[in-house]
Parts: C-alpha cells; structure tokens; sequence
C-alpha cells in the first residue's frame, strides 16, 4: 500500500472495467487533483495474461463488476444475475488478484490494494474471523474463520442451518453466500415454535431451480421453500450470523456504510429500510447523518466511538489503502458493530468527507489521490533528508554513511498531509447486528453481481 515515489508525481494505473463509473469516478479525482490519467489495465486483460505493469505505477486494483464477459470468466454461467457461481467466482478472481501483484512486483509497481487482504474481505467466515479475534465487535457466527479444519462447522444445507441455529440458540440468523456481494443470495430468516418461519429475501428460483437475483424482496413462510433455497446455495458455501435489532430512524431500520482511508474514517452515509436489507438497490434509501449523530449523543454515545471502530476494523487490512465498513448500530444508538468489511465500498458518488476527517470536500476516490499524494510527499522529504546527510558529513570530513536510511516504500496515512488527529474515543461496549448492506445500483429487475 506504498505508492511510487522515485520521480515526484505518482504515476498511477487502474485495474477495472474501463468503460465503468468506478473507473471513470477514480480517473474524475486523478484529473480534478492535477495529474495525468491513471493507465487502465482491464480485466480481461488479466484474465487473458495480457497485462502489464510499468516500473515506479501505483497501481490500484478496483472491482471486475458490471461486466457480462468478465463476469462469465470468473463464475463459468453466461447470465450475471445468477447466485449460483460463488465459489468459482472467488478462486478465479482471488487468483486473477494474485496474479495481478505478482506481475506488478516483478515489474517494480506498487499496489494499493493488498492480495491477501482482498482475498479474506471476498470471505465472509474468514473476514468475520480476523475481525473477531481482533476484537473488532461482530455479530456471533457459528460459522466464523477458515470453511475447514479443526472447529469448523460444515454447512451442507437446510439441515445444518437448522442444526446449527438450534445449537447456538439463534431464532434469528442471516444467511450469507460466503462469498456473494450486494446481498446475492442472503435471507434474513426467523424461526418461532413449532414450524413456524419467515426468510427475507431477494433470490428467486425459476421453473428449472436455478437462483436469480431480484429487485423484489419477497417473505418465504413454508420451511419447504426456505430450505430448497439453502440447499441450491449451500454448495458454494454459507455463512450464518446472528441477526439482532437495529437502531432505527422515522420507523426504518438504519446502518451506516463508512469508508475508510489510509486508517481514517473519513465518509459516512446512512442507509434505512423497511426491510431487513438497506441495500440502495433493494429499495433502500440515504438516511440523515446529521439526525444519526444527534441519536447517538442524546443516549449518551459517542460518534467518535463509531468511526472508531470502523477504523478498528480497517486495521485488519493494512495492505489495503481504502475499505467500505458496514457499521450496525444496536437499538438506542449507544453501541456498534462491524457486519462486513468491503474491500470495493467506496462506491458513493457525490459524497464529501466528514468535518474534521483530512477530507472535506473530496469524495471517496478524491480522499484517496489525495492519500497517494501525501505519502509520496511525505517518502520524497525523507529521500531528500537521507541524501543530505552524507554532503552533511562529507563537508566536515565525516564518512558518508547514514544512520537514516529511509525505506522503500512510505506507508500511505492520511488523506491530507495536515489531516486531523485520530478518533480518540473506543466503543463502550459489543452490540452485534446483522444485515448485508451496499451502495451498487441495478438497472432491471435481475441484478448482476457487482462486487
């Protein structure tokens, strides 16, 4: 996560769907910030063994979403709006982003995105994992870390849900594809008594069983359906969390997405529903940040506190320059939870930093060019200090030899060379709650993946 240094200006490089907004809102802030434009390297050149890093690039790696070809490369089906697919998905692509830093490492490029941190945040169990036994707080999983080995639970379908849900006492439970995005194939499913269950979800089954995406979020409360839904999607793997109750504002329930820059919570934006899914696509709406802020203040919580641990959970990833934090709040507004971490969830057009973040006025991708900026600011000063210590000593009669020797790379830290300091405050307290959140739009009814 060290961005070039060696010839003043950073000369960074994209990899994406050129033609995509995400591409296009990065190369926005590249030119808004007085650079030339960062060289795009597609997907489908990566997938191809066709691409090609240059020494000295910072490169950044965003998402292959949104792309029907790319899509049908890494999961094998020729319609994106399928669920079905998730594990392909994620050895193919976890792979293609291996590939991507080996090349750039031999070329003498630089990533601002971490391979292996990339590789756990596309992993719901492993992410939860690294996020619990940091003490990040997280809702309780009966399924959290590594799929295999010693304590895994196996989840082959309805039968081991159910088994499981009984087990860890969890009448409430999401259930996640491990490896899904904008909440493919979730259900927030409630179990009461003797048969009874509701599941919320926006997957459908045509007349031949296979799973779609949809933009209608519908109620299943025949356990018949509900467990032919998790037996289609248990073969690429599942993760189960408990499902508590959230905060709410003028009667939705409310979460928050916060992304997170070189360590700093610098955007926020609250999202509310009056389904269990907030996601924007789903019927999800913006919420009030202002409105958040004051709830939390008058039951007596702390907002620094929240970004606090939004930041906490970022730490997970330090190889990873900029991350999405789906951020909980319990009901009273007093105490917060992390339910995913989004290694592409700086998707939020339009939306500027937070007072005292290093990054008013920039948007998300403006937070980060100017994060690139600074640190190479910062590694130029420290080469130019390096090198005028031997003149230093050459000048008195010393030997040229320095005690500072300065390292390769300088760690990005902040948006702004002068950004504020840290949040001071830590969360009081663990307040699991779970619900899939993400800003992707759709455009028709079924809905590609879009990572």
């Amino acid at each position: 996560m060290s961005p070039s240094a060696s010839s003043g200006t950073p000369r960074l490089a994209v990899v994406g769907i050129p033609a995509n907004r995400r591409v296009g809102l990065f190369q926005d802030a590249v030119r808004a910030a007085g650079l030339p434009a960062a060289r795009t390297v597609s997907w489908l050149e990566v997938l191809r063994g066709e691409a090609v890093f240059l020494p000295g690039e910072t490169v950044r790696i965003d998402s292959p979403g949104e792309d029907a070809e790319v899509d049908r490369m890494l999961r094998g089906g020729d319609d994106p709006a399928r669920v079905e697919g998730s594990a392909r998905w994620y050895g193919r692509f976890t792979a293609a982003v291996r590939e991507v830093g080996r090349a750039a490492a031999a070329a003498g490029a630089v990533l601002l995105d971490g391979p292996e941190d990339i590789a756990v945040l596309f992993d719901k169990r492993l992410c939860h994992g690294v996020l619990d036994a940091a003490g990040v707080p997280v809702p309780d999983s009966p399924t959290s870390g590594p799929a295999s080995g010693p304590g895994a639970e196996p989840v082959r379908g309805w039968a081991d849900v159910r088994r499981l849900m009984a087990e860890h006492r969890m009448p409430r439970v999401f259930v996640k594809p491990a490896h899904g995005s904008s909440a493919s194939g979730v259900m927030a499913l409630e179990t009461a008594g003797a048969g009874r269950i509701r599941a919320t979800t926006s997957v459908e089954r045509d007349g031949q069983g296979r799973l779609f995406n949809s933009l209608r979020v519908r109620r299943i409360t025949t356990e018949r359906e509900v467990a032919a839904l998790v037996d289609a999607l248990a073969p690429d793997g599942l993760h189960i969390e408990r499902w508590l109750p959230k905060a709410s504002q003028r009667g939705r329930v409310a979460d928050l997405r916060v992304v997170v820059v070189a360590g700093r919570a610098t955007h926020a934006v609250v999202r509310t529903s009056g389904s269990p899914m907030t996601n924007l696509h789903l019927g999800g709406v913006r919420g009030d940040l202002d409105e958040v802020r004051a709830a939390v203040g008058a039951a007596g919580g702390s907002w620094d506190a929240a970004l606090a641990v939004c930041e906490q959970a970022a730490a997970c990833f330090p190889d990873t320059l900029c991350v999405g934090v789906d951020l909980l709040p319990a009901t009273g507004w007093r105490r917060f939870a992390v339910g995913e971490v989004n290694a592409f969830g700086d998707l939020l057009p339009r939306l500027t930093g937070l007072p005292g973040s290093g990054a008013e006025g920039l948007d998300t991708y403006g937070a980060q060019v100017a994060a690139v900026l600074a640190a190479s600011a910062r590694s130029q000063a420290a080469t130019a200090h390096d090198r005028a210590i031997p003149d230093k000593h050459a000048a008195h009669g010393h030997a040229a030899t320095s005690h500072h020797a300065a390292p390769s790379h300088d760690h990005v830290t902040s948006p702004h060379d002068h950004a504020a300091p840290p949040h001071d405050h830590r969360p009081d307290g663990r307040a699991p709650e779970s619900g899939p959140a993400s800003n992707d739009r759709a455009r028709n009814d079924r809905v590609p993946h879009a990572p």
